[in-house]
Order: C-alpha cells, then sequence, then structure tokens
C-alpha cells in the first residue's frame, strides 16, 4: 500500500434533521465538508456501522489515488426470506462494483462507504445534480471518469461498513425507487450501457421467464464461494424482475427524498 501519510483525514456523516437544516443529504455534504480543512474525506451513512481500519490505513489505501471506491456487506435484523434476498443481492453487486472497478471500468459505488480528496469534491461539487434528492455518490464517480481523476477499490475486510437489510418489501421498494430515480440523469458510458443491458435482460425476463437461465451462471459467478443456499439464489433470479421493474417504474415517476 502505498502512504499518503501526510494527509488529513475528516469523516463525513451527513444525519437527517441534524446536520441537513432540513434541506436534504446533499446541503448536509456541503456544509460538513465545507466545514472541514482536511485534505481527504470519508464519507459514510449514518445508517451503517463503520470499518474497523484506523485513519492511517485508510490513507495508505488510498495511495496515490483521488477516489477510493470502498465495500458494504449487507446483515439481516432478521432471519426473514425477503432480507435473505436483499444480502444475496448485495453481495452480487458488491462483487460486481469490485470486478468492474479492477477492470478500469467502474460503475458503481456508494456515499455510505468511500473515501475522496477534498479538493476533488470541491470541483465536482457543481456536477452533483443539487436538484436531485440522492446519488451525489455516482455523479462524483461519473466526474471522476470524466476528468481523468485516478481511481481505486478495496475490498479488505477492515475497510468494510456493514448495513442492515430493508425490514419490509416496502421499504425495500422505497428505497429502490430512490435509487432508479437518479439513472436518467446518469451520462458516463460505461454506466448508461450497464443499466441498460439489465433493463433489457429483466424485460425479457419478465415476458419470459425461463431466460433467467441465461444469466443465472453469471449471478452465481459474482457470489460464489459466499455460503448462499443456491434455491435462494435461483429464487432471487427468479422474482428479481418484478421487483426491480416496479422500483425503476416508481423511482422514475416519484422520485423520493432523502
Amino acid at each position: 500500500m502505498a502512504g499518503c501519510t501526510s494527509d488529513t483525514i475528516a469523516h463525513i456523516t451527513p444525519i437527517r434533521n441534524v446536520n441537513d437544516e432540513g434541506k436534504g443529504k446533499k446541503h448536509a455534504l456541503h456544509l460538513l465538508i465545507h466545514a472541514t480543512e482536511a485534505d481527504v474525506l470519508w464519507l459514510h451513512d449514518d445508517d451503517i456501522t463503520l470499518p474497523t481500519a484506523a485513519d492511517a490505513e485508510a490513507l495508505a489505501y488510498l495511495g496515490d489515488a483521488d477516489l477510493l471506491i470502498l465495500p458494504l456487506r449487507m446483515v439481516k435484523s432478521s432471519d426473514t426470506l425477503i432480507q435473505r434476498l436483499q444480502i444475496i443481492e448485495y453481495a452480487a453487486l458488491q462483487a460486481l462494483t469490485v470486478r468492474m472497478a479492477r477492470k478500469g471500468k467502474p460503475i458503481l459505488c456508494s456515499g455510505a462507504n468511500m473515501i475522496v480528496r477534498r479538493d476533488v469534491w470541491l470541483q465536482a461539487e457543481p456536477y452533483l445534480h443539487p436538484d436531485l434528492p440522492s446519488g451525489d455518490d455516482m455523479f462524483l464517480l461519473e466526474y471522476c471518469k470524466r476528468t481523468g481523476r485516478t481511481i481505486a477499490v478495496c475490498d479488505a475486510d477492515s475497510m468494510t461498513a456493514t448495513v442492515t437489510a430493508q425490514p419490509t418489501l416496502r421499504a425495500l421498494l422505497r428505497q429502490r425507487a430512490r435509487w432508479a430515480g437518479k439513472a436518467p440523469h446518469y451520462t458516463d458510458l460505461d454506466i448508461r450501457c450497464y443499466g441498460a443491458l439489465v433493463t433489457i435482460a429483466l424485460v425479457l425476463q419478465f415476458i419470459c421467464p425461463p431466460m433467467v437461465l441465461l444469466y443465472l451462471p453469471f449471478e452465481c459467478s459474482l457470489i460464489r464461494g459466499k455460503g448462499f443456499a443456491p434455491l435462494e439464489v435461483l429464487l432471487l433470479a427468479i422474482i428479481y424482475p418484478y421487483y426491480a421493474l416496479i422500483a425503476l417504474i416508481g423511482g422514475l415517476l416519484h422520485p423520493k427524498r432523502w
């Protein structure tokens, strides 16, 4: 790990109704980031369990990069099917995030656990769509790709944050709708191509359910060795198009606020 030990790091956690002045997450980020003079920002959401790594270790992983994509692991609060399926889905998304970033084509990241240099964030701020309630993380990723910034990824256990699965189907759909609402504003070619491919696959499977067998091997390759039951993976693959399309349509029609 290349070191940047002269840098200082600040932990930035926007909290609803505490440091957002009632104006949303991006306003809270603006206030918190402009209030610090640290060289590096470690962004968190307020509903995660923080990584165990010390700041020095985090800076070492960042090295000379401008943006460091960090992992999230989903845990359950109860042993329900809806939460187990979320955990499988999230594990696949995290594996895809790491795989694509290591290929030099990052398409996913999460502001719940991410490190960025403060000067880069300040330069990107006008492009983070302050008119939208969320998406600061993905728009930041797009800005870094567009301007040739160095993007790194780390999947070390000590840098992994944990997040709890949504407790009900209603809460899950509301969360996914919020995520989907920002999709039309993406401009990065890699992100748009991936989104188009996923949407096409979902529609095709919705029309012809047996098509799940075509991409199930890819899904399994992402979570191989994670200890998930094969029947649960198959069940998620079968029902995924229905809830994903509902969330996508809901997010486009009624984007949720933070």
